[in-house]
């Protein structure tokens, strides 16, 4: 199975916060053009007119514009940002550097913020993976899912699709991928 996933436009204010599960607006022009993006795509490789989002309206209203486009748009929960519990939200200045290095020191399992660790993110995002795999033929090369999710869960598909682990320190998490850039990856069976 093919996986095309755009990673949602830049959100209002985003700036130095840190962002997972906070539900930030995005400029309409931005939605429009990455809407825009997917549709060129779709059309040029005449692929089925299906998007998968998470509910975060960052992702969602990209979904709600192709839906009006002729698109049928799926909201799957399991498509969000890392929860990252009390900082969620806040500018990463204002999180105290002595919890950031608590969670540096376990990356893969700890969670100071009281949200979903590393290796909690990347079950989530295999469990979605099998699950397009169970409604694909299974295995199916030819097979494409096109969706629009967040930079944490686009890496963790990322790493798994390499058959990498959950990344044990910091310093091995991969950079994100720019706003409304598009990562392409053949999945099959995952296991972590």
């Amino acid at each position: 199975m093919k996986l095309y996933i755009w990673r949602h436009p830049k959100p209002l204010a985003a700036n130095g916060i840190c962002l997972g599960q906070t539900d930030m607006g995005v400029h309409p022009r931005k939605l429009k053009r990455l809407a825009n993006q997917i549709e060129r795509f779709v059309r040029l490789h005449k692929l089925p007119k299906v998007i998968w989002v998470s509910p975060l309206q960052r992702s969602l209203k990209v979904g709600e514009l192709l839906a009006q486009r002729g698109f049928k748009c799926q909201v799957a929960a399991d498509l969000i940002e890392l929860d990252f519990g009390v900082w969620d939200g806040q500018s990463w200045s204002d999180i105290p550097k002595q919890a950031i290095d608590e969670w540096c020191a376990d990356f893969a399992h700890s969670a100071p913020y009281h949200g979903e660790s590393v290796a909690q993110l990347f079950t989530r995002v295999e469990g979605q993976i099998e699950s397009w795999l169970k409604a694909c033929s299974i295995e199916d090369k030819d097979e494409s899912v096109l969706a629009v999710g967040h930079a944490g869960w686009i890496n963790a598909a990322k790493m798994l699709a390499a058959r990498e682990g959950v990344p044990q320190v910091a310093a091995d998490w991969p950079r994100p991928i720019g706003y409304r850039q598009k990562t392409a990856l053949l999945l099959s069976a995952v296991a972590l």
